[in-house]
């Protein structure tokens, strides 16, 4: 099932999106409650968000071993985290502001999970009840500022630095889809989730183990090999198998 965030003349909702259609829905995807209306719209109609709107989003780095090789850097035996804030989080379509301080603008295709309920201390083997679903992430990055400090988050905590949508699909398999970026329709990064270092089960239960990951919170699961520079008014594009094309231009 595929659940999307959109407005139309004002109004915020969750719908359902089969097709080219939505139908809005009372309540949330994050409830078991919510009931179906007999509202449908066609996609054309109404303007995607992000898909949820999460107290903090968890991101691991060095999660292919190809990015980590790209870098010159071992692969982690441990997950590589950071955060970012919620003044990342973009909408599908939206424009990514070029900060005026940074001269190199990254994409990265990352897979991001989003939880269903809050987790603390959660086994891996129970962790499938606490996802709602999965969607496609850019976590951009001003790859020139990441090197002064040491650290990764000050390059990559720019307002509208985490693009996530286009909806989040609810029966998806993530130990095997295919996952690229593509700027200006030429295709930059092409891989598969199964090469993913650390699954996302696993890093659900990690992550719960030393931090409350809350209703809504995204993870978002590392980037491939690949990455380059953007310039304004470049269009890029993140596809996951199943998960359709989160799409936005650099502003």
């Amino acid at each position: 099932m595929k659940f999307a965030r959109f407005t139309i003349k004002d109004i915020v909702s969750y719908g359902i999106v089969e097709g080219d259609s939505i139908t809005q829905i009372e309540g949330t995807p994050f409830e078991d409650d919510y009931a179906l209306t007999d509202i449908h719209y066609n996609l054309k109609e109404v303007k995607l968000l992000s898909p949820t709107l999460y107290s903090k989003a968890v991101c691991i780095g060095l999660n292919y071993k190809d990015h980590a090789k790209e870098f010159g850097l071992p692969i982690p035996t441990e997950p590589v985290v950071f955060l970012k804030p919620d003044t990342c989080l973009n909408d599908p379509e939206s424009p990514i502001i070029y900060p005026s301080i940074s001269k190199r603008l990254d994409y990265e295709a990352e897979l991001a999970i989003v939880l269903k309920k809050d987790c603390k201390n959660v086994e891996e083997a129970e962790v499938s009840s606490y996802i709602l679903g999965y969607c496609c992430a850019n976590d951009i990055t001003a790859r020139d500022l990441q090197p002064k400090q040491g650290q990764w988050t000050i390059a990559k905590c720019f307002d509208g630095f985490l693009p996530l949508g286009p909806f989040i699909e609810t029966e998806f398999n993530p130990s095997n889809a295919v996952i690229q970026s593509r700027v200006n329709g030429e295709v930059k990064q092409i891989s598969n989730t199964s090469n993913l270092i650390f699954s996302p089960f696993f890093l659900v239960s990690y992550l719960s183990k030393r931090m409350t990951l809350k209703k809504g919170d995204v993870i978002s699961t590392g980037t491939p090999g690949g990455i380059s520079g953007m310039k304004r008014g470049d269009i890029v594009e993140i596809e996951i198998e199943k998960l359709g094309v989160l799409r936005n231009t650099i502003g």
